[in-house]
């Protein structure tokens, strides 16, 4: 069976009950969960069958080891995760957005073990024994500057062992700080730019790729892949993540992929979402299934109708996770979209 690594930062999420903002959620209960970008992509990828190892670093007390339990009852694989007697465990804060109000993430993650622990404290060889894909996404090297030498190494390393890579992009500001006085976008942009050489399939939304590669969008997003592309010739794919709405409760969302070899740009049907429970966690989904249809060598329309039918569904479903079945993405490709009870 195929092996998937992924490698960054799980954190402890604390979101308000309901759709409250946080003066009126505290003092008071928060809902606590355990997320993170790479985390999800491998609970995402276990949970339609791969065989998905994650790759972190964490502190060793009882909170940890509750993390890692939860991944393990996923089955994601965590005998990699190193244990740290420095660092800690980062946090972040949820207020979900409705109707006209955005939601809102307040992090507290500065001094994690995964931003203080250099590379040189994972084994490489062993991590990436079997592995044919490599995921990891633009929120690791924004955490620190240590963060950002670990996501470089590791790419390397997979590079050297000819690993696919992926990935997925998420621009998120209020990270990237840690080389003032640049900006974030600079450094972002900076930083990135040293990384894609050794990637093989970009993910992302449009966002992102104008804001990290600083690429002007004036055109269609064809011509977008085409830029991408041309400026890192080693990637072969660049899927792009399509959202569209005028309110935080209602949103249309789609997808597209790019294949560089035919400079083909296929696209998925647009789904609307009329109530979102939690989108968070909506790209991760989405990028898990895309490599899951990459792993099942399906055609890259079905590919991408798949992994948008995936994001799709995440939207659904409280938390970062996206429990959703194979079968259920699947249908929603197919058109069974009417939430239906199933007896």
């Amino acid at each position: 069976m195929s092996r998937v690594v992924t490698l960054g930062e799980i954190m402890l999420r604390l979101a308000t009950p309901g759709f409250a903002r946080f003066q009126q959620a505290m003092p008071g209960a928060l809902h606590a969960s355990f997320a993170g970008a790479e985390a999800s992509i491998a609970a995402s990828l276990a949970f339609l069958g791969i065989d998905a190892a994650f790759v972190t670093a964490l502190p060793d007390h009882a909170i940890a080891e509750a993390c890692i339990a939860d991944l393990r009852s996923l089955g994601v694989e965590t005998k990699h995760i190193l244990r740290t007697s420095t660092g800690r465990l980062g946090t972040y804060f949820l207020e979900h957005g409705a109707n006209q109000r955005g939601g809102n993430v307040i992090y507290d993650r500065e001094g994690s073990s995964i931003a203080i622990t250099p590379a040189s404290a994972y084994d490489w060889e062993t991590i990436f024994t079997g592995c044919e894909w490599f995921v990891i996404s633009g929120i690791t090297p924004a955490i620190s500057r240590n963060a950002a030498d670990l996501a470089l190494i590791a790419l390397q390393e997979a590079a050297r062992r000819k690993i696919k890579v992926v990935c997925d992009m998420n621009y998120r500001t209020k990270l990237w700080h840690w080389d003032p006085p640049l900006t974030a976008r600079d450094l972002a942009t900076r930083t990135m730019r040293s990384l894609l050489p050794y990637v093989t399939i970009f993910v992302g939304g449009i966002s992102d790729a104008t804001a990290m590669l600083g690429i002007d969008h004036t055109g269609d997003l064809h011509s977008l892949a085409k830029q991408i592309v041309a400026q890192f010739p080693n990637l072969t794919h660049a899927a792009f993540t399509l959202r569209d709405g005028s309110t935080s409760a209602a949103q249309c969302f789609s997808g597209a992929l790019y294949e560089a070899t035919t400079s083909t740009l296929h696209t998925a049907p647009r789904h609307t979402i009329t109530h979102i429970i939690d989108r968070l966690g909506a790209g991760d989904a989405f990028t898990a299934a895309l490599i899951f249809s990459f792993l099942q060598n399906s055609p890259l329309p079905t590919a991408i109708s798949f992994a948008t039918a995936a994001g799709c569904l995440a939207h659904s479903i409280e938390g970062d996770y996206n429990y959703s079945t194979r079968a259920e993405i699947e249908a929603l490709m197919q058109g069974d979209g009417g939430g239906r009870v199933s007896r």
